[in-house]
């Protein structure tokens, strides 16, 4: 039997979600992976999948595509991206992976169909190799961490 309760939430407009992961060495550079679909370099993490928590899909985005298994910390930012042409809206969070040791840094393993590289950038060199949305998300992010706070952005641009 459908309830009145179920026909609403069936009108409801769905929203793309993303998730990923901050990661620093002791240097504060971020971590950022090359793809191979891309132009521009990202920070690891992808599309939330259904019925999963972005949390979730941090930890296993970090896993397959680093190879690293790492729970990370707190929310960092939560962005809104407005519709754009052959895209929906959506949300996108960024998890707090806290500073990767060097012996982890040595088990990094890239899938070679996904990923190219990936590099320890400083705010700069993050700022030329992301998209200029990620970029600003990135630094947002970079910010939150120092601030101990969570940043809630538009497009990468900071609301509250």
């Amino acid at each position: 039997m459908t309830t009145s309760t179920d026909d609403y939430t069936a009108t409801l407009p769905r929203k793309r979600m993303g998730a990923g992961v901050c990661l620093r060495d002791a240097a504060g550079r971020v971590l950022l992976v090359e793809p191979t679909y891309k132009d521009h370099w990202e920070l690891p993490g992808g599309a939330v999948e259904g019925d999963e928590s972005p949390y979730d899909a941090a930890v296993r985005e970090l896993h397959e595509e680093l190879g690293l298994v790492v729970s990370p910390g707190r929310l960092l930012v939560v962005d809104w991206v407005p519709p754009q042409p052959g895209r929906t809206e959506g949300v996108m969070f960024l998890f707090d992976g806290g500073v990767l040791p060097a012996v982890t840094e040595r088990e990094i393993r890239l899938p070679a169909d996904e990923l190219r590289s990936w590099a320890w950038c400083t705010a700069a060199e993050a700022h030329e190799r992301l998209s200029p949305l990620l970029a600003r998300r990135t630094a947002a992010a970079l910010r939150a961490a120092v601030d101990g706070v969570t940043a809630y952005l538009e497009n990468g641009n900071r609301l509250v």
